[in-house]
């Protein structure tokens, strides 16, 4: 059984057919990427997956379940974490705070215990901060852990949000564009910490990208977007030669 499958996904906004009767599907362990022409659909369907948006039609399952229509702090409860395309951060706080914050999603805390400082919200505080900790050593942040957000280059604040996600536990991470804006060194370090955190953390990933170095040299799969539809799929040597993920993506010469 897939970890995660979306069966018919279709989402209108108005006249506009965002997503078309989209098939999908992933395996524990993987990491896909899904790729496409600008306005191809690939973030509306990542909008889709975590609740962003409910669907116009068909389902999405994960680990088994029907998902569809869920909030998005529903979603995340299943175990199921995003990232975006533009880092979303409390830039103020330092890179530790924000991760915080996103590991409270599990710290089981409540109110009262909070207002009276309990033991037991004591020892939930310390736990929660060594998962902290170990998350921000396993993305290389270890040096930034006390910085403010907006003082990390940008590459670290990429970083940065994968964090955030990965405190939420997920068993399924879904990563929007997270090579956007990196020079070709970052681009490098961010894919090998990607590579890490789906072997050291037993992690599926579904990444959304336009870097096409980054895209073949992580993905052990690869779905096409055109138009909403599912133009291709397949490795990424099967990727890279099929005629029409080229013409999609380059356009051909008509003679004239």
């Amino acid at each position: 059984m897939a970890l995660l499958e979306l069966k018919g996904l279709t989402k209108y906004f108005g006249g506009l057919t965002a997503v078309s009767e989209l098939d999908f599907s992933v395996e524990d362990g993987e990491i896909v990427g899904l790729i496409g022409p600008n306005g191809a659909g690939k973030t509306t369907v990542f909008n889709l997956i975590s609740g962003v948006f409910a669907p116009t039609d068909g389902e999405i399952h994960f680990r088994g379940e029907d998902i569809t229509g869920l909030r998005p702090d529903q979603v995340a409860k299943k175990g199921l974490a995003r990232t975006f395309q533009s880092t979303i951060l409390f830039e103020l706080f330092p890179s530790v705070i924000n991760v915080v914050v996103g590991a409270h999603l599990h710290a089981g805390m409540n109110f009262f215990g909070t207002l009276f400082n309990t033991r037991r919200t004591r020892h939930k505080d310390q736990e929660t901060l060594a998962r902290v900790m170990d998350i921000i050593n396993l993305l290389e942040l270890g040096d930034w852990a006390m910085v403010p957000a907006h003082d990390l280059p940008h590459g670290h604040q990429r970083a940065l949000g994968v964090a955030i996600a990965l405190a939420t536990e997920p068993k399924l991470l879904l990563l929007d564009e997270p090579v956007t804006g990196m020079n070709p060194e970052e681009t490098g370090h961010m894919m090998g910490l990607i590579k890490k955190i789906r072997d050291e953390r037993d992690l599926t990933i579904v990444l959304v990208e336009h870097d096409m170095r980054a895209v073949m040299g992580l993905c052990d799969r690869i779905s096409v977007l055109s138009f909403g539809k599912k133009l291709a799929e397949g490795t990424p040597e099967e990727i890279q030669n099929n005629k029409e993920v080229i013409e999609a993506y380059l356009g051909v010469e008509e003679d004239v």
